[in-house]
C-alpha cells in the first residue's frame, strides 16, 4: 500500500496535476485519487505523451491513466452541470468512462447558479480592492453553509427534488435579500441580475441538477471510509496552494478553503497505515494569478516567461511571476500540521528561457534598511493575516545571483528550504519527470 499527498507550497499553478497524473503512473495498479479540498476553480493542467491535453477542474488529475478512480471528498464543492461538462471535454480526448470512476461523498457542498451570480456581483462591487476570486462561486457556497446551514445545498439533496428546490429557493432569496442595495443599481438585463429575479428559472435549476444527481454514485462516510482503507494505492491531490488557504493565507486574498494538508493528513489518520510521502510542489520560479501581494515580481520575468494555459482574461485577472521565494516557502512548509516530507520542482525546463537567474533570500522593509522577520501565522486571527498581507505589500525581495543550470538551482533550493526535492520536472508530461531518492 502506499499513500501519498501532492500539495501546493505557492500560490496555486505549481503543476501539482502534473505531479499526480506521473506519481499515477508509477503505482503498480490504478490509484484512488482524492481531491481533499476546493472545488470547480482548480485548473490542473495534464498532457500526455501521445498529444493529448485537459485541464481538470473536478476530476482528480491521474484521470488519464486507465482504471484511475476519483474520490471528491467531504471537503469539496461541487459544481454539477461544470461536472458533467468536465465528463464531455473528458470524453472528447478518449475518456469514455470518467464518470463511471467517479466517486462522489454525500456531504459534500454543491454550489448553486444563485451563490455564482452572487460571488460575480460582489466582487465587481468593490471596483479597484478586488480581493481575487475565478468567479465560481465557492467563497459564497461555504460561507453561507456555515451562516445558514439549515439550508446549504449538499450532493445527497440532488436525489431528493423537493429538498433541493426548498434549499435552492432558499438560497435564491437570501442572495437576494444580501445584494439588494447592489442589484438595484445595475441594469435589470445584467444576466447575473436577472437570474436572481427570474422565478421561472428555479424549476430548469433544479430539474437540471436532479439530473446530474441521478447519473452520480454517491456514498456516505462509512463507503468513503472503506474505499480510503482497501485501495492499495492513494494519492490525495490539493487545490490552490498553501499560501492561499482560508487561515494561513493573506487576507483578505484568500480562498475559502483549507489549502494546507490538514484534510489529508486527517483522513489518512483515520484510514490508512503504513508509509506516508507528501510531496511539496513549487515552481522554478513564482507566479501568481489574481490579487494580492507578490514580494518577488518582475514584470520583466513576466513577459520572458509567458503562460500557455494561465492569461490575463478572466475573473482572476493578470498571471504575474517572479523569482523564488525562500521565506514565503518556508512559511508554507511550517503552516501545513501533517509536515511535508520531499519537494517536487516544475518548470525547470524554462530556466533556459532567461539568461541570469535570481532567488530571493530575504525581505527587507523601511527601504530595505532592515529585514522582515520570518512570517508567522495565527489560525484564526485573521486581523494578525491581514497585517502580515500589508508587511509584505511594502517589503521588497533580497535575491541572490544563483547559477541557472537545473542540477545546481536544485541543489541551492534544496539546501536553502532544508528539504530533499525527489522529483525535477523538465515539461509537461510524465516522461519529463525525473525520480531521485
Amino acid at each position: 500500500m502506499s499513500t501519498s499527498i501532492v500539495v501546493d507550497l505557492g500560490f496555486g499553478d505549481a503543476g501539482k496535476g502534473t505531479i499526480v497524473d506521473a506519481l499515477a503512473r508509477r503505482c503498480s495498479s490504478p490509484p484512488l485519487v482524492v481531491r481533499y479540498n476546493g472545488g470547480a476553480q482548480a485548473g490542473h493542467n495534464v498532457h500526455t505523451s501521445d498529444g493529448r491535453h485537459h485541464t481538470f477542474s473536478q476530476f482528480g488529475a491521474a484521470t488519464f491513466v486507465p482504471g484511475a478512480r476519483t474520490l471528491l471528498s467531504e471537503h469539496m464543492i461541487v459544481h454539477p452541470t461544470g461536472l458533467m461538462r468536465e465528463s464531455d471535454r473528458l470524453a472528447d480526448v478518449g475518456v469514455m468512462d470518467a464518470l463511471q470512476r467517479l466517486l462522489v461523498h454525500e456531504r459534500a457542498l454543491v454550489i448553486t447558479p444563485y451563490q455564482q451570480a452572487a460571488n460575480k456581483l460582489r466582487e465587481r462591487s468593490r471596483g479597484d480592492a478586488r480581493h481575487g476570486t475565478c468567479g465560481i462561486g465557492v467563497g459564497e457556497t461555504v460561507g453561507d453553509s456555515i451562516e445558514h446551514p439549515e439550508f446549504a445545498v449538499r450532493v445527497e439533496h440532488l436525489r431528493d427534488r423537493v429538498e433541493l428546490r426548498k434549499r435552492m429557493m432558499a438560497i435564491r432569496d437570501h442572495k437576494r435579500a444580501q445584494l439588494a442595495p447592489f442589484l438595484e443599481t445595475l441594469h435589470p438585463m445584467d444576466p447575473d441580475v436577472s437570474l436572481m429575479e427570474e422565478v421561472r428559472r428555479l424549476d430548469e435549476i433544479v430539474d437540471g441538477y436532479a439530473e446530474v444527481g441521478s447519473k452520480l454514485r454517491v456514498i456516505d462516510e462509512a463507503e468513503s471510509a472503506r474505499q480510503l482503507r482497501e485501495s492499495e494505492h492513494v494519492i490525495f491531490e490539493g487545490a490552490q496552494g498553501v499560501l492561499l488557504d482560508e487561515w494561513y493565507g493573506f487576507h483578505p486574498h484568500t480562498t475559502w478553503s483549507t489549502t494546507t494538508t490538514r484534510n489529508a493528513g486527517a483522513m489518512i489518520a483515520r484510514t490508512r497505515t503504513g508509509e506516508l510521502r507528501s510531496i511539496g510542489v513549487v515552481r522554478a520560479y513564482a507566479t501568481r494569478h489574481g490579487q494580492g501581494p507578490f514580494p518577488t515580481e518582475d514584470p520583466a520575468l513576466t513577459k520572458q516567461l509567458r503562460e500557455t494555459h494561465n492569461v490575463d482574461t478572466g475573473w482572476q485577472g493578470r498571471f504575474r511571476a517572479g523569482w523564488f521565494d525562500v521565506p514565503l516557502t518556508r512559511y508554507a512548509l511550517n503552516s501545513c500540521p501533517y509536515p511535508v516530507t520531499e519537494l517536487a520542482v516544475t518548470c525547470l525546463d524554462r530556466l533556459a528561457a532567461v539568461p541570469e537567474w535570481s532567488l530571493c533570500t530575504e525581505h527587507l522593509i523601511d527601504f530595505g534598511r532592515h529585514r522582515l522577520g520570518p512570517l508567522v501565522a495565527k489560525r484564526g486571527d485573521l486581523e494578525h493575516q491581514a497585517k502580515l498581507t500589508r508587511d509584505l505589500e511594502r517589503c521588497t525581495p533580497k535575491l541572490e545571483r544563483v547559477p541557472s543550470d537545473a542540477p545546481s538551482y536544485v541543489r541551492k533550493l534544496a539546501r536553502y528550504l532544508g528539504y530533499p526535492v525527489t522529483v525535477t520536472s523538465y515539461g509537461p508530461t510524465a516522461e519529463d519527470k525525473r525520480w531521485h531518492s
